[in-house]
C-alpha cells in the first residue's frame, strides 16, 4: 500500500472499501466534511489489510450512516441514537459516528490510543487519491515506533474496555506497551465487571482470532485483567499437578492455548490434511467466532474445573470427572461472554470430550467400532477435539505441538483424523432403519429406547455387519433379546 510519513493514499486500498469510501463521498454536502479515521487509516499506513472503516461527521451520522446503508444495499443499525452512533453492515462494515467533542481535533484526543487518533479527509482521498493525515495526539510518531501510547490519562476512565484494545494492538511483533499504559490498564481491570458482555466478547473473539493469543491471554494476566474476566482462573493458578505435568493448572492452560496458536498458523505442517483443517476452523459460528477462536478458547477452559475436583487417591492427585464438570463450567463461560448457541455447545462438547483421545490411546489399537463411535459422538467437531488433544498433549511438559504430531505422541490423533473422510462418507450414506421401523418392529412409542436402538443399527450398517433392512432389524432384535436377558428378564 502506498502510504508515506503523514500522507495516505487510496490506491492501494481494497477494491470495496475504495468503492464504499467513494459512495460516501458521493453523499456529502460540499460544507460537510467526513473523516476516515481508527484502525483503518492506522492499518493502511502500516500496510495491513483494511477490512472495516471508522468515520466521524460533525452531526448528523445516523442520517448520513442510513443513506449510505440504501446505496450499497446494505442495513443499517443505529448503535447510540442519543451520541448518533451507528453501524452500516453491507459489503463493507462502517461505523459511523458523531464528533465526541465540538472540534476534530479535540474528537481525536478523546480516543484511546494515538496510533487510533488519526484522521483522513474522505472527499480529499476520493477526489485526489491522497490526503494528508491529521494527527493531534502524536499517533505518527507511536506509529513509527511501534508503541502503544493513550490519548490522554484518562482515556481507560472513559471507556475500560479498552484495555483490552491496547493489549490486542501491542500484539504485533516489534510493538511495546507505553509504561503508562500498564498502568492504567491494571487500574481499570475491576471496572471491567460493569462493562456490557458482549462488548466483552467482541475484544475477547478479536484477541483470539490474533496469532498470538497465547501471549495476549499471558499479558492480560499479568496487568489483572484475567481475574476479573475469568474468576476461574484465579484457582486454576494455586492447583498444582502430579507428573508426568510439569506446570501447574493455569501455566499448563495458557501453555495450551500457545500451542492451538502454533498449529492453526502452520496446518501445512499436518499434511495431508492441512488444508482441509484450515477451511474447517474458518466456518463462522456467529459473532465474528470462527472454529478456530472457539478452538482456542476451549484450550483455556479445556481444565477449568481441575480445581473443583482435585482429590487425593491412595496418595496420587487425581482430577475426577473434571471433563463433565468442566463442561457446565465453559457453558456457563459461554452464557457470561453472551457467546451464539453454536459456539457455546462446541465449547461445552469440546472440554466434556477432551480426555477422549487420550483415553483411546491407552487402550492400544483403536477399533473400528471404537473409531465409529468417536465420530459418532463428536459429529463435526472430531476435528476441533483432535487439535485440542495435539496442543493438549505438547503442554503437558512445554513441547512443541509438532514435534508430538510428528512423534509417538500424535500417533492417536493421526489415526483418528485419517479416518475422517471415510466416516464422513459413511455418515452419508442413507439408513436402514427409521424409527418408525423400530417402533413398528417392537411394539415402542417415541422415546429414548427407540433413539438407542436406531443408534445400534446405524452402528451395524456402518461398520458393515448389516446391509439391508431385514439384517438391521434382526441384529437388533438379537442385541435387544441378549441385554433383557443380562437384566435378568425374558425376552
Amino acid at each position: 500500500m502506498t502510504a508515506g510519513g503523514g500522507r495516505l493514499s487510496l490506491e492501494g486500498l481494497p477494491g470495496e472499501i475504495r468503492r464504499t469510501l467513494s459512495d460516501l463521498a458521493s453523499l456529502l454536502d460540499r460544507d460537510a466534511p467526513a473523516w476516515l479515521l481508527g484502525g483503518a487509516v492506522r492499518d493502511a499506513l502500516l500496510g495491513r489489510p483494511v477490512t472495516e472503516l471508522d468515520v466521524a461527521v460533525p452531526s448528523g451520522a445516523l442520517t448520513l450512516g442510513r443513506a449510505l446503508a440504501a446505496r450499497t444495499s446494505g442495513a443499517f443499525v443505529a448503535l447510540d441514537e442519543r451520541r448518533g452512533m451507528g453501524r452500516v453492515v453491507g459489503p463493507v462494515q462502517v461505523d459511523i459516528g458523531d464528533y465526541r467533542a465540538p472540534t476534530l481535533e479535540e474528537d481525536l484526543r478523546a480516543r484511546d490510543f494515538t496510533v487510533n487518533a488519526l484522521a483522513v479527509p474522505v472527499a480529499t482521498l476520493c477526489a485526489e487519491g491522497r490526503a494528508t493525515v491529521t494527527d493531534a495526539t502524536g499517533g505518527l510518531e507511536d506509529l513509527a515506533a511501534r508503541r502503544v501510547r493513550l490519548c490522554a490519562p484518562s482515556a481507560l476512565d472513559d471507556d475500560p474496555v479498552r484495555a483490552l484494545r491496547g493489549v490486542r494492538l501491542a500484539l504485533a511483533p516489534g510493538w511495546t506497551l507505553d509504561a503508562a499504559v500498564e498502568t492504567a490498564v491494571r487500574a481499570a481491570a475491576p471496572r471491567l465487571a460493569g462493562v456490557a458482555a458482549e462488548r466483552i466478547r467482541d475484544e475477547i473473539v478479536a484477541l483470539l482470532g490474533d496469532r498470538a493469543a497465547g501471549q495476549g491471554l499471558r499479558m492480560l494476566d499479568g496487568l489483572d485483567v484475567l481475574a476479573v474476566l475469568l474468576p476461574e482462573s484465579v484457582a486454576m493458578r494455586a492447583t498444582p499437578q502430579p507428573a508426568p505435568h510439569r506446570f501447574d493448572v493455569w501455566e499448563h492452560t495458557l501453555r495450551t492455548v500457545e500451542a492451538v496458536d502454533l498449529v492453526v498458523e502452520d496446518l501445512g505442517a499436518l499434511a495431508p490434511w492441512g488444508d482441509e483443517l484450515r477451511a474447517h476452523l474458518a466456518e463462522d459460528l456467529g459473532d465474528r467466532l470462527t472454529r478456530r477462536e472457539g478452538l482456542k478458547l476451549a484450550a483455556l477452559l479445556h481444565d477449568v474445573a481441575k480445581p473443583e475436583t482435585l482429590a487425593l487417591v491412595e496418595d496420587h492427585v487425581r482430577f475426577i470427572g473434571h471433563d463433565r464438570l468442566g463442561a457446565e463450567r465453559a457453558a456457563a463461560v459461554a452464557r457470561r461472554f453472551r457467546l451464539s448457541g453454536r459456539a457455546g455447545a462446541l465449547l461445552a462438547r469440546l472440554v466434556r470430550q477432551h480426555l477422549r483421545p487420550m483415553h483411546l490411546a491407552r487402550a492400544g489399537i483403536v477399533t473400528r467400532r471404537a473409531r465409529h463411535r468417536f465420530f459418532r459422538d463428536l459429529g463435526d467437531d472430531a476435528r476441533d477435539l483432535l487439535l485440542l488433544a495435539l496442543a493438549d498433549a505438547a503442554a503437558v511438559r512445554g513441547e512443541s505441538p509438532l514435534a508430538v504430531w510428528a512423534g509417538p505422541g500424535g500417533e492417536i490423533v493421526r489415526t483418528l483424523i485419517s479416518g475422517v473422510a471415510e466416516e464422513q462418507a459413511l455418515a452419508a450414506e442413507p439408513p436402514l432403519l427409521r424409527g418408525e421401523d423400530i417402533m413398528e418392529a417392537f411394539g415402542l412409542a417415541p422415546g429414548p429406547e427407540v433413539g438407542r436402538l436406531l443408534a445400534r443399527a446405524r452402528e451395524a450398517q456402518t461398520l458393515g455387519l448389516v446391509t439391508t433392512r431385514e439384517a438391521a432389524l434382526a441384529h437388533i432384535r438379537g442385541q435387544r433379546a441378549e441385554r433383557l436377558d443380562s437384566a435378568g428378564d425374558s425376552p
